[in-house]
């Protein structure tokens, strides 16, 4: 029998309206409010714990938000990082071992959490909190973050090693990392501001400070005096873990001084410098990082956009992936 003109438009408005849900429900789910009937005390535990942990630790600010950077670079937001087990997950990967830290932070909001909502929030979630608390309590600008993440159930050492930026790399392999997964190049800039507060190991920039890229000289973009105290802190074989501030003279202070640094040659891993004095940066990154220096507001701003938009990297929603009972292990 022929459908009727009529017939036809609802079935093809019917066709159109299940195409659209399909792609809304493929994009992110996520909500800031997510929470607030399953666990309503859930920001306010989680900034207790994270309070308390700077409280004892200053440094700790700095590894929460990169825990939560290097989650969201590899398979999305999901708490890959967090799982324990061998040398193939992410734990393991040279960005992350011996050098990712704030687990046991991670453990104690979880259980906090738990006590209070049990089997209702990820981890995934409580490290985008974690996160944003560190950035607020350091000083720095506050935002509502997004939540309905879910874990993921596998962690990818391999991935992870293939997927994170490295302080050696050249400007346009790092933009590149950042592209692959949705990122651009106000995100690479904004977000390397985080480097406004923590710690680096001579290790990360030790092959600027003798021997540069075979020339058997220092790096010639390190200001002088800077230089010679990293060379005395650092020398040719001494200990590769000894810490310095990434932010010199504002080591704590979530402020846009590390991009004042950068103008003047200060910046301490190679790939803060090159964001201002590589050859790519002029056509790339340099304006910004002159705009965040005159400008604490418009990195603020900047930042928060791109957290949030970090965040938002293919998170796991709905029924993908499962709420952990313990961060460190996929539920049995």
């Amino acid at each position: 029998m022929m459908k009727s003109p009529n017939n036809f438009k609802g079935y093809f408005y019917s066709l159109f309206m299940i195409s659209l849900m399909l792609c809304l429900g493929a994009r992110s789910q996520l909500t800031t409010d997510f929470y607030s009937q399953t666990c309503p005390s859930l920001l306010s535990t989680v900034r207790k714990q994270v309070q308390s942990a700077i409280k004892t630790e200053m440094r700790m600010a700095a590894s929460l938000l990169r825990l939560h950077f290097h989650d969201c670079f590899v398979n999305g937001c999901d708490a890959s990082v967090l799982l324990d087990g061998d040398n193939s997950t992410e734990k393991f990967a040279l960005a992350n071992v011996n050098s990712a830290r704030g687990f046991e932070v991670i453990d104690a909001i979880k259980s906090a959490v738990e006590s209070s909502c049990s089997g209702v929030v990820s981890c995934a979630d409580i490290l985008a909190i974690a996160a944003r608390d560190s950035v607020v309590l350091s000083g720095g600008p506050t935002w509502r973050v997004l939540l309905g993440r879910r874990d993921g159930l596998v962690s990818n050492g391999t991935l992870a090693n293939a997927a994170l930026p490295s302080p050696f790399e050249a400007l346009d392999a790092i933009i590149q990392k950042f592209v692959d997964v949705g990122l651009n190049v106000t995100d690479v800039v904004s977000l390397s501001g985080g480097h406004t507060i923590g710690l680096a190991k001579c290790a990360t920039f030790d092959n600027r400070l003798f021997n540069f890229s075979g020339t058997g000289a220092p790096d010639s973009t390190m200001e002088a005096t800077m230089l010679e105290d990293l060379q005395s802190f650092c020398p040719v074989n001494g200990d590769g873990n000894r810490f310095t501030a990434l932010d010199r003279n504002s080591t704590d202070l979530f402020d846009n001084h590390y991009f004042k640094n950068l103008l003047n040659g200060k910046g301490l891993l190679g790939s803060d410098q090159i964001l201002y004095s590589s050859d790519l940066a002029v056509s790339t990154t340099k304006s910004l990082v002159e705009s965040y220096s005159s400008n604490s507001k418009l990195f603020f701003n900047d930042f928060v956009n791109s957290m949030v938009k970090m965040g938002n990297i293919s998170p796991l929603t709905g029924t993908n992936g499962e709420i952990r009972k313990n961060c460190r292990a996929v539920n049995s």
